[in-house]
């Protein structure tokens, strides 16, 4: 039972000559056939009908094909080809039990289906045994002859055919000695491969160009079943280590391996039913391309369904992994050595074209992992440059120095990781990464460059800024002749100070002479434009400049103390020098003088508007044809260096003048007034009229000293409301508007002298109950002590109130 579990005898053509795939390959995966690569070797058996065809095989190679029954006749037992696996053989061979030919089931269609399975068996077999009867040996008429024909027949139609060993067995021996049988057998096979057809190519070939003959005897098996079965045996012993050299097998050039039988079997089959020659060596390379097709179709399945590649798939996705390239060439080689070890007994044109198919196909596959791989290294080497690049720039390291070696380091490093993600069977080139990130690394180092470039130049600049805003704006405040030299001179040294630190720090950058020297030059223009902007801002507020210069100059003396107009002082000749200082200051402001270029522009402002002479011309004829500033530029500036026209200049002078000859007027009239607050004496003539008309009220006044003390104290009330009102500094403003002034504060300070009067009164009667008293008995001449104590009191509550 073991042996018939072992054998798996399987029909491999059905009686209507179908072939039977499905079984066949189940046949072929259950005794693991394709394990054996080309350690195997395929027998068949031809033969009449009911020749004990079966019964050799079965004992011969212990399989189970079904035996004919004697007792219940002759008749046809195998039906198409049977196949089955020899048990207790080495190297595993498998037997193929051919149907009778010659048999009476079949008729007429006995030829056609015995010269299929004829070829079928040449094309599959490396051995073939070739039953016969041992009395057709040397008859004319023998039932092998048939046979023999169309086996040579058959060959023909075999393009390139491999050389197959035909075992002829002589059933039933007689006494007659092999030796003598064997020469009589080889003789009569020779006739009939000579009297086959043969191509014209083929005409002077010779039997054993195709076949190895070998010639065995055994005896009756009904007969002498013991000495059958001794000689079996023997014979058995001939099939081990068949296909290794100088085994019993034909040449093994043909042999198709294991893994591709069912498929050449099945495909040999079908060339064969269509009447079609059989190019064997095609075959064979058709086989190998199938099979080799289907074996890399399988690893390539196996290797997308493979956890490890779907695990580095994943991990790929996230970021880069360490051991990428290790990793998937392991996979990749593993993949590509199974296939290797399933196709290495095809075709080896065939096997390697379909490796490197299914090496592309691999490549094609894991190419985005890949290159998500150098993605991630790219972006992951870029991000550490950026950080590292950072860190380097805060240390004492110059810029071009720190780039430089960051550069390096960084590189190496992306180096290092893309020749650890190398896929060594992929030649593909990936310098378009490397040189992606060599770009976005030079893009980086040229942004900071800009950046720490812009930064500087504009520390730089505000140093400028700094150094230069405060002091020309100073300078141009206190404008003189010299104020362009020395706005000038500073500009220089400042100027020359910063270029130096910058250059310094320039040298750093690794700049080229061209880029630093723009840079320079750039911050130069810079440092000329504070000076025009703050030249510009200072022009715009020159009015208001030049009124400051005119009212500190003409209301102030040469000590700076506030000027007292007396009288005295000559308003014209004051008034005169502080026009001549704004006209200077006009003239400072009217243009932008950095260069050392003359220019008339003073002369012209103090030719048009200082000289009275010019001045009363124009307004007097009118005309304009020689008036300087009837121009929108000054002679010898640039227009570019002006900052007021000359057009300008002249508005903004009438403008000015207009706006302080009220502080002239002020300061004659303040003159005037002073002169007629000196004068208070009525003339001589007055005096003297008084003196004579007022003669008998004087009599009068020394007759009668009570009206002395009333006039005295009228006086002095009159002095503390003198006092007290500021008449005098009231009419230095003019007549009328004293008179307003002194009427809105007359009556308020007359009750202020009266509150004060009160309040003293109050105060020594408080301190003095019995002085009235007393007071009363004195005599006349005492009688003047209140009213001096009276007039004490109402001067100094005047003095006092106005101090207030």
């Amino acid at each position: 039972m073991a042996e018939s579990e072992e054998c798996c005898s399987t029909q491999v053509i059905n009686g209507d000559g179908s072939f039977n795939d499905e079984g066949i390959d189940r046949f072929v995966k259950e005794i693991k056939l394709a394990e054996c690569g080309l350690s195997y070797a395929v027998v068949s058996i031809m033969g009449p009908q009911s020749s004990g065809k079966s019964t050799l095989l079965n004992h011969l190679f212990h399989t189970n094909f079904r035996e004919m029954d004697a007792f219940m006749g002759r008749s046809q037992t195998t039906k198409g080809i049977w196949i089955a696996k020899c048990a207790g053989l080495e190297p595993c061979t498998l037997v193929m039990d051919l149907e009778g030919t010659d048999g009476r089931e079949r008729g007429e269609d006995d030829t056609a289906f015995e010269k299929q399975s004829a070829l079928f068996a040449l094309a599959v077999s490396d051995i073939v045994l070739i039953n016969m009867w041992c009395h057709d040996i040397g008859r004319e008429q023998a039932a092998n002859k048939p046979l023999l024909k169309t086996v040579f027949q058959v060959m023909m139609r075999l393009f390139s055919p491999r050389k197959t060993t035909l075992m002829f067995v002589i059933r039933d021996k007689t006494r007659t000695p092999l030796e003598h049988l064997e020469p009589v057998l080889r003789e009569d096979i020779q006739k009939i491969w000579d009297s086959v057809p043969k191509p014209e190519a083929q005409m002077e070939t010779s039997l054993s160009e195709f076949f190895n003959v070998e010639v065995v005897a055994l005896s009756s098996y009904e007969g002498k079943e013991e000495l059958f079965k001794e000689q079996v045996a023997n014979l058995r012993q001939r099939f081990f280590h068949s296909i290794a050299p100088g085994g019993i097998a034909g040449d093994r050039r043909g042999a198709v391996p294991a893994s591709g039988f069912s498929f050449s079997a099945q495909h040999i089959w079908k060339v064969i039913k269509e009447n079609k020659d059989l190019d064997l060596p095609a075959h064979k390379v058709m086989v190998a391309t199938v099979r080799c097709e289907e074996i890399a179709s399988e690893k390539y399945t196996s290797f997308t369904s493979n956890e490890n590649w779907h695990s580095l798939e994943e991990a790929v996705k996230s970021g880069p992994v360490a051991g990428f390239g290790k990793k998937l060439n392991s996979i990749l080689y593993t993949s590509l050595s199974e296939y290797d070890a399933e196709a290495t007994y095809f075709d080896e044109g065939v096997r390697s074209a379909k490796r490197k198919h299914l090496e592309e196909k691999l490549l094609q596959l894991v190419q985005p992992a890949y290159q998500s791989m150098l993605g991630h290294l790219r972006i992951e080497t870029l991000e550490n440059f950026k950080e590292a690049f950072d860190k380097a720039l805060k240390g004492d390291e110059g810029f071009s120095v720190a780039a430089r070696k960051c550069i390096e380091t960084y590189m190496a490093s992306f180096d290092a990781g893309y020749a650890d993600a190398a896929v060594e069977l992929a030649n593909w080139d990936s310098s378009k990464i490397r040189d992606k990130l060599r770009r976005d690394i030079n893009d980086h180092v040229a942004s900071v460059r800009a950046a720490k470039l812009s930064e500087l130049t504009s520390s730089y600049e505000a140093k400028l800024n700094e150094a230069l805003s405060g002091p020309v704006e100073a300078l141009l405040d206190g404008a003189n002749k010299e104020t362009w030299p020395l706005i000038r001179k500073l500009l220089q040294r400042e100027t020359e100070s910063i270029l130096s630190g910058l250059s310094t720090v320039l040298s750093g950058f690794d700049m080229d002479e061209q880029t630093q020297k723009k840079t320079l030059t750039s911050l130069e223009n810079h440092a000329r434009g504070v000076v025009e902007g703050k030249a510009k801002e200072e022009a715009g507020r020159v009015l208001i400049r030049m009124k400051d210069r005119f009212s500190t100059l003409f209301n102030h003396d040469s000590d700076s103390m506030p000027r007292v107009w007396t009288g005295k002082e000559d308003v014209r000749s004051i008034s005169k020098t502080a026009h001549s200082a704004a006209l200077k200051l006009l003239s400072v402001m009217a243009a932008i003088r950095l260069d050392d270029n003359v220019d008339n522009i003073e002369n012209t402002l103090c030719s048009a508007l200082l000289d009275t002479k010019g001045i009363a011309s124009v307004a007097k004829w009118g005309s304009t044809t020689s008036d300087p500033l009837a121009s929108s530029t000054w002679d010898k500036v640039p227009p570019n260096k002006i900052l007021i026209t000359p057009v300008q200049c002249k508005i903004l002078w009438r403008q000015y003048r207009a706006e302080t000859e009220y502080c002239v007027t002020q300061a004659i009239s303040a003159q005037e007034a002073n002169k007629r607050s000196n004068n208070w004496l009525p003339p001589p003539w007055a005096i003297v009229a008084l003196i004579i008309l007022g003669f008998n009220e004087f009599l009068t006044l020394l007759r009668n000293p009570l009206y002395v003390g009333i006039i005295f104290i009228g006086y002095l009330m009159l002095k503390a409301l003198w006092v007290q009102l500021d008449i005098s500094g009231e009419f230095s403003h003019g007549v009328l508007p004293g008179i307003i002034s002194l009427s809105t504060k007359f009556i308020p300070t007359i009750m202020s002298l009266l509150k004060k009067l009160a309040e003293e009164g109050q105060a020594a009667a408080n301190n003095n109950p019995q002085s009235t008293n007393a007071s009363a008995s004195k005599s006349l001449p005492n009688t003047t002590s209140p009213s001096l104590t009276a007039s004490s009191t109402v001067t100094s509550s005047a003095n006092g109130t106005k101090e207030e």
